[in-house]
């Protein structure tokens, strides 16, 4: 909202409005940084949820665009400066949508001094982007039937082609198009009834409903072998996350779980593609890591959870833990107070980080030689520090646990020194629970154990799609039409996502 001295108005009263109004911004912005400040070191009844703050600052943001324009509105120059800033901050619109070209040409092509003809010498192109508003159509399907004049009761007609819903309305685009509202877009089906009933269409929740649970028991083969990609891993990550579910027997909700599992190799140049599958559980036991890792041999990547620790039963599985969670509760001390002693283990632990932010993207090889040469000495010197200091303090305290945290689990937390495949934290199976606690926040519950399962298996492809770069509706919509038009269980790798992006690439060469 600041303006340059030379663009401010020359009546007091005018310029006292502006002043009055870049107050009360900045008296908000203050006061959204302070609701910031509480929802982050806060105590966790006071904390507020990050999307309302995120309104409060549009509501901010859209004034101050509300001021602009009507200075604009004042002041060509002002106009005209604004209009270069956006020219030069917009990027370019990517290169596969269609353009619709509008010539702006003058009238008269003569010259106005000697009245000869101009010549075109250049032109200037602008580009915007334009929407075209979501569109309902209707596919028609016509099967002639043919007859024998000279046989009686000879009929030939085309077999019809197969559909996902037989007798139903929708294509295999359109079912997934609900899945993806539903499951990437968090839109509950209730809501997207709304939405179809405003075109016109009238379709019961419960109808869509019916066909989300069609297309994930079609969806099933390809979310199992997902999870045989996974068990076939050498290294990989896994967290887990509330999933309630209704209990109509007792009329309220029960805890289950959705379990995540996620492998990324790209950190360290791995030819793998990356993966991230949901598996819907009714209980947070440790028998369920066992059961869905059934055959795995290598390194899981955990948080703190003791659940996992009983994967180290068998002699192939070895734990890596997450440094992440141990700066985290160091960080939570430093923020609220002066903590010398979790200031100083904040930065001997991002020091830690500093390394692996310099070889990222190396091979499994450079970066456990770096690690080797750079991070073991930190970690030699961080491990009996910790100890020292836990012998100074009081045991009951929040830091004591802190540190008993990070002790506790030594073993896991230098295990990534060894194996340049390790990461230091498990960010990455983190980052894929995050679309799952959305979802909860706007669907609150799944209506049964089985719409759990369901939620696991969409989620499941929606986010290796992503991981991929892939479109989830465009590879979901190919999907189900592949499986209805009977692709063989025996191909079922040519149904996993990254198989898509390659054929998809590949035709974009053709073409």
């Amino acid at each position: 909202m600041a303006q340059a001295i030379e663009t401010l108005p020359d009546d007091p009263n005018e310029l006292k409005t502006m002043l009055l109004a870049e107050r009360a911004c900045n008296e908000r912005l203050v006061q959204i940084i302070k609701e910031m400040q509480r929802h982050r070191f806060g105590r966790r009844a006071e904390t507020l949820p990050e999307d309302q703050m995120l309104l409060a600052l549009e509501e901010v943001e859209q004034t101050e665009a509300g001021a602009a324009a009507e200075g604009e509105a004042k002041s060509a120059a002002e106009r005209e400066k604004a209009a270069r800033k956006r020219r030069t901050n917009r990027g370019a619109l990517p290169a596969h949508l269609p353009r619709i070209e509008t010539i702006v040409d003058i009238e008269d092509k003569a010259c106005p001094c000697c009245k000869g003809a101009l010549h075109p010498i250049g032109e200037d192109v602008s580009e915007r982007l334009d929407v075209v508003p979501a569109q309902f159509r209707v596919l028609v399907t016509r099967r002639p039937k043919y007859a024998c004049r000279a046989c009686e009761g000879a009929v030939v007609q085309a077999p019809a082609p197969a559909r996902l819903i037989e007798g139903g309305l929708p294509t295999e685009v359109t079912v997934a198009h609900v899945l993806v509202s539903k499951y990437a877009d968090h839109l509950p089906l209730y809501r997207q009834a709304q939405i179809y009933a405003r075109q016109g269409i009238a379709l019961d929740r419960s109808t869509l409903a019916d066909w989300v649970g069609r297309a994930a028991w079609h969806l099933r083969p390809v979310h199992e072998r997902l999870l045989e990609h996974i068990r076939s891993s050498t290294k990989i990550f896994a967290d887990e996350t509330r999933a309630p579910v209704l209990d109509p027997g007792r009329g309220c909700t029960k805890t289950g779980q959705l379990w995540a599992y996620a492998r990324d190799d790209r950190p360290w140049g791995g030819a793998d593609p990356p993966i991230a599958v949901y598996v819907y559980a009714q209980n947070r036991k440790s028998e369920q890591p066992l059961t869905h890792l059934a055959g795995f041999t290598g390194v899981v990547q955990v948080d703190g959870y003791a659940g996992y620790r009983a994967l180290t039963q068998k002699n192939s599985v070895s734990l890596a833990s997450c440094w992440s969670h141990v700066r985290r509760r160091f960080y939570e001390l430093a923020a609220a107070g002066p903590a010398p002693i979790a200031g100083e283990a904040l930065a001997r632990i991002g020091e830690l980080y500093a390394i692996e932010s310099d070889i990222r993207g190396q091979s499994a090889g450079k970066r456990r030689d770096a690690r080797q040469e750079k991070s073991r000495p930190i970690l030699d010197a961080l491990e009996p520090w910790l100890r020292e200091k836990l012998a100074l303090i009081s045991q009951k305290t929040k830091l004591a646990e802190a540190i008993r945290y990070a002790l506790s689990r030594w073993d896991g937390l230098t295990r990534f020194i060894d194996d340049g495949r390790i990461e230091i934290d498990s960010n990455v199976v983190e980052r894929a629970i995050r679309p799952i606690a959305l979802n909860r926040k706007n669907a609150l519950f799944a209506g049964s154990d089985g719409g759990g399962e369901n939620w696991a298996i969409v989620a499941s492809l929606i986010e290796t799609c992503k991981l991929n770069g892939v479109d989830p509706l465009a590879y979901i919509a190919d999907a189900l039409s592949k499986i209805v038009n009977g692709h063989l269980a025996s191909k079922l790798d040519e149904l996993m996502p990254w198989a898509y992006a390659q054929s998809a690439a590949a035709f974009k060469e053709v073409a």
